[in-house]
């Protein structure tokens, strides 16, 4: 169990009904392909999924955030600078010849 507070404003109610409400499209548009033997198959009424999805999306968009709780943001460990790099060294695989 987490100790943070969750967040009950509109907008975040409404983005949490996203997953149960496309399950339970998905549900009733495979019942209805199983029902009426192909009249509502799932090729022609897929369409009806992305229609729901866009209207959960557009009503968390518009709905008020009063309320809202932020998650805190997770502390950053602090970054060792990194040692200067040593400077090249180039070698020479023909050493002495064609000198």
């Amino acid at each position: 169990m987490s100790a943070q507070p969750r967040c009950t404003c509109s907008r975040c109610t409404i983005r949490g009904l996203m997953g149960p409400t496309v399950i339970t499209t998905l549900g009733v548009l495979f019942l209805l392909s199983e029902l009426l033997h192909g009249t509502f198959s799932f090729v022609r009424t897929f369409p009806v999924l992305l229609i729901v999805i866009g209207a959960i999306l557009l009503a968390s968009a518009v709905a008020p955030m009063e309320g809202h709780i932020d998650s805190p943001a997770a502390p950053v460990p602090p970054v060792a600078p990194n040692p200067p790099a040593p400077p090249p060294t180039f070698t020479n695989p023909s050493l002495g010849q064609g000198q």
